[in-house]
């Protein structure tokens, strides 16, 4: 995120938090804030939740999924290797598992990391890939694979570029 964005976003957000509090002021007829209190907490607000912790979840973030994903390994058969790999997320019902997908020689595979209620390792053979699908999650993001089997089970997978997973999932269906 640069910063031209995120003062954008910080004056957003005060502007938001200040305009919330004047509106309880307004309409409990009652003078909780003064002008020069909403002014300083919305600053503050602005500051703190559009600066601050964009900054923050950026140093920390990174240290902390790097220290996970490269602790994610795959229960591989004899001669099987890994080709591709990269993050995502596998939706197992209602709950989206962090993992890494990878594709090998043999058969597209999820492990999931430890940080999740769900875990475990989910092998697709390419043999069974009836169809793949690209998909929106929450309908808003271009970021979503279906990937159909020949028993139709469906597997919904959030992954960074779509296009780039569907191709080459597609080269090994083949």
């Amino acid at each position: 995120m640069n910063w031209k964005f995120r003062v954008i976003f910080a004056l957003g957000t005060g502007v938001s938090y200040t305009l919330m509090l004047w509106l309880f002021d307004y309409f409990f007829d009652k003078n909780l804030y003064s002008t020069g209190s909403l002014i300083f907490q919305g600053v503050g607000f602005g500051v703190l939740f559009g600066i601050g912790f964009p900054y923050i979840n950026q140093k920390l973030a990174e240290k902390f999924s790097n220290k996970i994903g490269t602790k994610i390994k795959p229960n591989l058969k004899e001669e099987e290797v890994i080709e591709i790999e990269g993050p995502a997320n596998l939706f197992r019902g209602i709950e989206g598992v962090g993992g890494k997908i990878f594709l090998t020689n043999k058969k597209l595979i999820f492990k999931s990391h430890k940080i999740n209620i769900q875990k475990g390792q989910t092998d697709i053979e390419y043999s069974t890939i009836k169809e793949i699908v690209k998909r929106k999650t929450a309908k808003l993001f271009d970021n979503g694979i279906r990937i159909i089997t020949n028993n139709e089970k469906e597997f919904d997978f959030v992954v960074n570029e779509r296009d780039l997973w569907f191709e080459k999932i597609n080269e090994r269906k083949k």
